[in-house]
């Protein structure tokens, strides 16, 4: 039979894939292919995937110069890009083309057992991360000429471990070994100056020039991870930096005794990319908080600039070539760099530099809390960054004198819009504010955020400018989400309605069809139960904790923070633990509680709250009279390859934020994109996913943020404690020993106090309702069938939540930039969407 032109090419893939990881493994490794190592197949299998990766690199930025696509460069301080090479091989169309391939001699490893040694890069924390290399992914998917730019974190943020219930910190040295996937670009090194002072001068016109002199000098080399587009048809990277110092040993210092000192300056330096979010809780950290960021944004600016002048030698036309997006606050000192090195390097004046900047920028905006907006003390520029000190003073000179235009005297208004705060040694600079002044587009992740941002957070600068204020919803990627983190489901679909979902999730929609379809039904549950069980093995043995399938799982997996209110979910489950062991009332089905998430080293409450859930497990795990009705569990040290086996497994996703202070969320797509359902209150996206889903497939409680602002002048959470029996006993238990015997007796007293006495984030005013969307949820689960086919709706209705749909926002609302293949403009699209 005459083979097609697509088999022969995968004949051919197959063929040079073998070659190139026998290769690999004799010169590379050094090895018999008998001899090796699951790590040492993890790397060559890597290195010849790689190849792949590369040819559709160089054949992607031959494509972007031909046809001199306008740029976009993604500004972020971190990236959680999770494991590379099976989201790699799925997207280059390899993943089966490898299962087919033997080897002779190779060891009995199963391809999944390859993958579980590869190490997550240890580059983001939470949401903003992952957002963030999930719009890498789309960007490469959609063939937009997208690079992402941030630090090459050596230890990223910790690696989180559990000693007596309390988070302990350990380095995670996940780069201690070699990346397959981490290129070096040694060529491209940028130098940054740092401190020293600002001289003036006058030249022969008459005008003043200024010279960042007696600097020191620290060095930015960059290294580039390939990001694969689905099919493989683009692939763009992104750019890590890491700091070095010219002087790596100064055998002078050391030959006269100084055995420390001769390499003192290499560590300080080196020690600019060594962790992700330096604690602040000292002088030391926050100025190497700052010194972190400007060295990013340096060496993005400088890199973006080198790049653009290579074709280029009129910065009049960045603009047309750049569009520079800012994720969040982090790198609000780019738009002063790109300021300083204008004006002082390549002699542009004023106006003509502050014109191409404010069309060239554009902010994300991520968090309605007041105090998360990043502000930094003008003397810490005053000796680390003068020449930026002297930039961000003029340009709020000048904006402030457009305020006034608009404001009058109003000094309560013009002091909100204000870059800079203060007087004196108490002065700061409000990186926010700099965002959007310098920025032509300001956007919320959500709808309700980009309507708080405009009334709540910022309304000033809304009255400003209002034409500078717009929503573009978070989303997800299917490819990493669904296709490479939830195989068989994604198989399922593919049976069902074809593998086009991957490149457009709205697609998806056609599985509403097969709600009532028992054979799909069936097949439906039957993977979420695999799931399900291939997570309790991992927590048996990441956790030592036994768990049944049977149960129903709920999971919280996110940042431990307050207003995120995992407090509020060992709350509950206390409830119900006490109204098993005192009233023998047990849960109208078995559940399992889920935690998963990070606390920041220097946020004791909420490290508090780790040890309260960790002891509650304790207790609650091994008490007879509870069995398997009730189990709780915290897997330690969350992270994307973490992720990836949690979600599939969820029943029931809490989404619990205070209403008002989730800017949007992501976690919530993700566990219905992989037929969870939610419990969840009104905030951030929840209220989109609610509005797609359909209300009758989301258990909403709580109160909503126009009522908690109403309520908050009065608000006495004592009386909550006082006229409720449920919730006093919860407490009551937390401010016992109940939890904490033989340990400090008042452990947990901190949190019953601040409960009592504040209770900022509205946790009791919320608890009974809670609880009451638990017992429905709980009353519905009971009814298997009907849960299921809830859980499809929600799967079926998640193309929206698409990060290919935002990136395609973003390209056409802000970036303006082509996409290939969309012929449709934005209202058409919208359009369709909304049909």
């Amino acid at each position: 039979m005459r083979k097609s032109k697509l088999e022969i090419s995968d004949e051919m893939k197959k063929a040079r894939l073998q070659l190139s990881i026998e290769h690999y493994i004799k010169y590379f490794i050094g090895k018999r292919a008998c001899e090796l190592t699951k790590e040492e197949a993890l790397y060559a299998i890597s290195l010849a995937v790689r190849e792949f990766a590369m040819d559709e690199l160089y054949n992607t930025m031959a494509r972007y110069n031909k046809k001199s696509s306008k740029r976009v460069y993604y500004l972020s301080i971190e990236y959680l890009i999770g494991r590379s090479l099976e989201n790699n091989l799925h997207n280059l169309g390899l993943y089966k083309i490898l299962k087919e391939i033997k080897i002779k001699d190779f060891p009995d490893f199963s391809l999944e057992e390859i993958f579980d040694t590869e190490y997550d890069p240890a580059l983001g924390n939470g949401g903003l991360g992952r957002l963030a290399a999930c719009y890498l992914d789309s960007m490469a998917s959609l063939g937009i000429a997208g690079f992402g730019y941030g630090i090459n974190y050596q230890f990223g943020v910790f690696k989180q471990k559990f000693e007596n219930g309390w988070q302990v910190e350990q380095a995670d040295d996940w780069v201690s070994d070699f990346s397959p996937w981490e290129l070096a670009r040694p060529d491209r090194k940028i130098t940054i100056p740092l401190y020293g002072h600002v001289e003036t001068y006058r030249d022969a016109s008459g005008k003043d020039t200024y010279v960042w002199t007696n600097t020191h000098i620290l060095y930015g080399v960059p290294y580039d991870f390939p990001i694969v587009g689905y099919n493989g048809k683009s692939v763009n990277y992104l750019r890590l930096f890491s700091a070095k110092t010219d002087d790596e040993f100064d055998i002078d210092i050391f030959n006269n005794g100084g055995y420390i000192e001769a390499v003192e300056d290499k560590i300080k330096t080196e020690s600019i990319s060594k962790v992700l979010y330096p604690s602040d809780a000292i002088e030391a950290g926050k100025a190497l908080r700052l010194s972190q960021q400007y060295f990013f944004v340096s060496c993005a600016i400088q890199d973006i600039l080198r790049r653009f002048l290579e074709k280029n030698n009129d910065f009049k036309k960045l603009p047309t070539s750049v569009c520079i997006q800012l994720n969040d606050t982090h790198p609000a000192l780019a738009i002063a760099e790109m300021m300083r090195l204008l004006i002082d390097t390549y002699g542009q004046e004023w106006d003509d530099a502050w014109d191409i900047v404010t069309k060239v920028f554009a902010y994300t905006n991520h968090t309605l809390l007041p105090e998360a907006l990043e502000t930094w003390p003008a003397k810490y520029f005053s000796i680390m960054l003068p020449r930026h000190l002297q930039i961000i003073y003029e340009i709020n000179r000048r904006f402030m004198e457009f305020a006034r235009e608009k404001f009058g005297d109003n000094s309560e208004k013009l002091a909100k819009v204000s870059i800079v705060s203060g007087e004196g040694d108490s002065q700061i600079l409000r990186m926010a504010n700099l965002s959007i002044v310098g920025s032509f587009s300001v956007n919320g992740v959500a709808k309700i955020h980009s309507e708080l941002i405009k009334s709540s957070l910022v309304p000033e600068f809304y009255e400003l400018w209002p034409e500078k204020f717009t929503n573009i919803t978070n989303g997800i990627t299917p490819r990493r989400w669904l296709l490479h983190a939830n195989t068989y489901l994604a198989s399922l679909i593919s049976d069902k309605i074809g593998k086009d979902w991957v490149a457009h999730l709205e697609l998806l929609e056609k599985l509403a069809d097969f709600a009532d379809d028992e054979e799909f039904v069936h097949k439906f549950s039957k993977i979420k139960k695999i799931n399900k069980e291939i997570l309790r093995q991992e927590i048996y043995k990441r956790s030592n904790v036994a768990l049944s399938t049977k149960s129903m799982f709920i999971v919280q997996a996110k940042r431990i923070h307050e207003y995120k209110r995992q407090l509020m979910a060992i709350l509950q489950v206390i409830g119900d633990y006490l109204a098993i062991v005192r009233d023998h009332a047990r849960p109208i089905c078995p559940k399992t509680y889920i935690f998963a998430g990070k606390a920041a080293p220097s946020y004791t409450f909420a490290k508090l709250v780790i040890k309260l859930i960790n002891n509650v497990a304790n207790i609650v795990n091994n008490d007879p009279l509870v069995g398997d009705t009730l189990k709780v569990a915290f897997i330690p040290d969350y992270k994307v390859s973490v992720a990836e086996v949690l979600i599939p497994a969820a029943d029931l996703s809490l989404q619990i934020s205070t209403a008002g202070f989730e800017a949007s969320g992501t976690g919530n797509m993700k566990f219905a994109l992989n037929g969870a359902l939610t419990a969840g209150t009104y905030d951030g996206a929840n209220i989109e996913l609610r509005e797609a889903v359909g209300k009758e497939n989301f258990f909403l409680f709580g109160l909503k943020e126009e009522e908690i602002k109403k309520m908050r002048p009065t608000y006495n959470p004592r009386h909550i404690y006082e006229t409720s029996e449920y919730v006093k006993r919860i407490l009551n238990a937390v401010n016992s020993n109940m939890f904490c015997e033989g340990e400090n007796p008042t452990l947990f007293k901190p949190i019953f106090d601040e409960l009592l006495n504040r209770d900022y984030f509205f946790v009791l005013a919320d608890l009974e309702a809670f609880d009451k969307a638990i017992k429905k949820a709980e009353k519905t689960y009971l009814d298997q069938n009907k849960w299921i086919k809830m859980a499809i709706k929600n799967v079926a209705k998640m193309g929206y939540f698409s990060s290919d749909r935002a990136v395609r926002e973003y390209a056409t609302k802000i970036w303006h930039v082509d996409v290939p293949g969309d012929e449709l403009s934005y209202e058409e699209l919208e359009e369709r969407q909304s049909a």
